[in-house]
């Protein structure tokens, strides 16, 4: 199980290049029970064991991001080293579609 966080949309080719594996969402009455947070507030850390946490490229244009921190009403204020470092991401992967920067 992996975990892909951003707002960049998944390209389906490039992630099954990537894991060799079909990009599928959980169901949503199975997020919390898998993941450890319920849908809407999914984030990169304090996660259930065995979720592997891997990065998109595409954060990299950002030099804050505001991931959920656990609940569908809460944010944590991080730069990208600060998120490398809080979710212990196994790496950096590209496996969204392009994106112009925002």
């Amino acid at each position: 199980m992996c975990d892909i966080i951003g707002t960049a949309k998944i390209d389906n080719r490039k992630y099954k290049d990537t894991f060799h594996v079909k990009a599928k969402m959980i169901p949503f009455e199975e997020v919390e029970n898998i993941i450890g947070h319920a849908p809407g507030g999914v984030c990169p850390f304090g996660i259930n064991e065995g979720v592997d946490i891997y990065l998109d490229e595409s954060l990299k244009q950002f030099d804050v991001v505001y991931p959920a921190a656990g609940d569908d009403h809460s944010a944590v204020k991080l730069t990208i080293a600060e998120l490398e470092d809080a979710s212990q991401a196994k790496g950096w992967v590209d496996v969204c579609k392009e994106v112009e920067n925002v």
